[in-house]
């Protein structure tokens, strides 16, 4: 056969042989995400949760992102219990995708590629959290229940409606309801497998107890939201990004570009990617401050900005538990690293539904906890007061706090903390009432948070002589 007619055929063949490597590659890439996924999620649910992987299996692994849900399914895991870690095997010619344990920092990941050898670099922070239990509510666990003012009936039929029945919404699966009135809780509620001291991942919730964090560092004088993040990989001469303040990440109006929906940071999430690595690159879409785009990287920058203003790295890795956590009486709350010691605070926080109560306690009465001032006074109002480009729909957004005055049935001062998968941390000043609610909702089926909050205010205070 003539040169001149091979040609095209050696290009096409070349060509559907490159096609079918990047096929491969990507199926590759892409199982090793799902591992990612598996192995970090099993770990955490075993060594912060203290549940089973039957247990997993039946709600954190059904309804997830649909591209990575048969492959978590399908893909093994090799639980370690005495070392506390868990490996899923993806493909024969790397190592299986492993995350390990770690006191207070929960489960970290390593990146793709890398071995158990590896596991002896990951940071940590080993001081025990204080015991606070015999301590009364809130710090500690002792009256933290409390009679209450309403009706208990229509309460209590707020609260059965919140689990499996559709009158919030169809196909959600609640875990946990809390009802706090004048600071103490008056109905608490929790799924078979589930209790007061049962953490869940916060997802994005965490992002509320990120600004919280920046708030204690603002009042300590070590970070001021109204000046330019000090994101260290921003400080080049000429770095249009280093304009950014830190309110501006808080409020999700930073203006950067990323290459997919702003809350979906798989590489940093299930990829074994550093926070320093994932979000810092991106480049400028908007001016800063002049477009709401919901983005986990504005969150996580945040945090990092904090890490480069703190400077010592043990005080960083501290810092979560010492400046916030543990002065709340969250002594069952992990929040996780990468493998580099970055916080992933934009989503991977375990916390416990009485933990999450106790923030919102923290919120409801201006970053006055149990009688000690922990935010500077003024922070929440700041924090639940719209500036700048708002997002569409039912709710505003203030400082990593959605606002729902916008949001029918409830008082106009009400504002949350919301989360993937149904994680609700909604205070209503007005009322003096905190309500939380854990889930592990599938994709694309929302728990209503305003119908709920609804139902339950219609509940107390109520006139019960006509009953």
């Amino acid at each position: 056969m003539r040169l001149a007619l091979l040609l095209p055929l050696l290009l096409i063949t070349t060509s559907a042989a490159a096609q079918t490597m990047a096929e491969r590659e990507r199926a590759t890439h892409a199982r090793a995400i799902a591992a990612g996924y598996k192995a970090l999620t099993l770990c955490s649910v075993q060594f912060n949760a203290g549940r089973t992987p039957t247990q997993a299996q039946a709600l954190e692994f059904v309804g997830i992102y649909p591209d990575y849900q048969a492959d978590v399914l399908a893909l093994d895991a090799a639980i370690d219990a005495d070392a506390r870690t868990v490996s899923v095997a993806f493909d024969d010619a790397l190592p299986p995708r492993i995350a390990a344990w770690r006191p207070n920092l929960g489960c970290a990941q390593l990146p793709i590629g890398a071995g158990v050898e590896a596991i002896a670099a990951l940071p940590r922070f080993d001081s025990a959290a204080p015991d606070l239990d015999d301590q009364a509510w809130p710090l500690g666990e002792r009256n933290a229940t409390a009679t209450l003012r309403g009706d208990a009936a229509a309460l209590e039929d707020a609260v059965t409606a919140a689990f499996d029945t559709p009158n919030y919404g169809d196909g959600h699966a609640t875990t946990a309801v809390l009802v706090l009135q004048d600071g103490r809780i008056v109905a608490e509620r929790y799924r078979d497998g589930f209790g007061p001291h049962t953490s869940q991942r916060t997802w994005s919730v965490a992002k509320s107890l990120a600004g919280a964090l920046v708030g204690v560092a603002q009042g300590a004088g070590d970070l001021d939201p109204t000046q330019p993040a000090p994101v260290p990989e921003w400080q080049a001469p000429g770095d249009p990004r280093a304009a950014i303040t830190v309110d501006q990440l808080l409020r999700m109006s930073s203006g950067l570009h990323s290459d997919t929906a702003g809350n979906r940071t798989d590489a940093l999430y299930f990829g074994g990617v550093t926070v320093a690595e994932s979000a810092t690159g991106w480049p400028l879409a908007h001016p800063p401050g002049t477009q709401f785009r919901y983005a986990n990287n504005d969150s996580v920058l945040a945090v990092h900005a904090l890490r480069a203003a703190t400077g010592d790295e043990a005080r960083a890795l501290a810092r979560p538990f010492t400046d916030l956590f543990w002065p709340l009486g969250m002594t069952r709350t992990v929040a996780e690293t990468d493998w580099r010691g970055g916080f992933v605070l934009s989503s991977q926080v375990w916390s416990t539904a009485r933990d999450l109560a106790r923030f919102g306690l923290l919120l409801q009465h201006d970053g006055v906890f149990d009688g000690r001032r922990l935010l500077p006074e003024g922070w929440v109002r700041a924090a639940t007061t719209p500036s700048g480009p708002q997002p569409e729909g039912d709710l505003g957004y203030g400082a990593t706090l959605w606002l729902m005055q916008r949001a029918a049935g409830v008082p106009e001062d009400t504002f949350a903390a919301m989360g993937n998968r149904g994680q609700y941390v909604i205070v209503v000043p007005s009322r003096g009432v905190v309500l939380v609610r854990r889930g592990e909702d599938a994709a694309g089926q929302r728990f209503d948070p305003a119908l709920f909050t609804a139902a339950v205010l219609a509940s107390l205070d109520a006139d019960t002589s006509a009953r």
